[in-house]
């Protein structure tokens, strides 16, 4: 069998995503209305899928049990931590339920959960309670939890070299820099990109 050309490549993988997508609607509605009379009357309703197209898909009736349902938010922070929340939702209405978790991407199910991922644009709460820039003895550029000289690192980034880095900056770096925000991660990791070993390379003649 011969290889895929991209244009088809392209096109099975919309039909992949929009497959999945309307299984899950399916899935839900299936669970929704299991045990359930099929002549009981339900209201329907049109769902945006990611891909721009609509379905139809089953809203619980008024007296109806709500369906109850597990869903997994995971955040992916700029410092490479991922935190993971279980909520359990209560859902009345499937259009209420994805208009609620409308920002963020469906990466996986099953028949017990939903999990949904989100990148977020900024540190992670770790960082900003306590991680610290420092350099570890072949002054490598990380971030810590907690002072350096306590040695649980978190994040690594390159190797500066020393000589060409001023006093302060490296007695800095030695104690340990708290990161707090988005601005002073992005900040020093621009200042120390200079001082790197790799930078320094770069400028040497060939």
């Amino acid at each position: 069998m011969g290889t895929l050309s991209l244009e088809k490549e392209n096109i099975l993988a919309n039909g992949v995503i929009r497959m999945k997508f309307i299984a899950i609607i399916l899935m839900i509605s299936a669970i929704v209305f299991s045990g359930i009379s099929p002549y009981k009357s339900t209201m329907r309703h049109v769902i945006k899928t990611e891909d721009g197209s609509k379905t139809e898909s089953n809203i619980r009736g008024k007296n109806e049990d709500p369906l109850l349902l597990n869903v997994v938010l995971k955040r992916k922070y700029l410092d490479g931590e991922v935190s993971e929340e279980t909520v359990k939702e209560t859902i009345w209405a499937l259009e209420d339920f994805w208009a609620k978790y409308e920002a963020w991407q469906l990466v996986d199910m099953d028949e017990e959960k939903l999990v949904f991922e989100m990148v977020v644009d900024d540190i992670s709460p770790l960082l900003k309670l306590n991680g610290f820039f420092g350099i570890t003895e072949d002054g490598t550029l990380s971030i810590f939890n907690g002072t350096p000289d306590q040695a649980d690192i978190i994040q690594s980034f390159f190797q500066i070299d020393i000589k060409k880095l001023e006093g302060n900056k490296q007695l800095q770096l030695k104690k340990g820099i708290p990161v707090k925000t988005k601005e002073i991660y992005t900040e020093v990791l621009e200042t120390m990109k200079q001082y790197s070993l790799e930078k320094q390379n770069e400028k040497k003649p060939k």
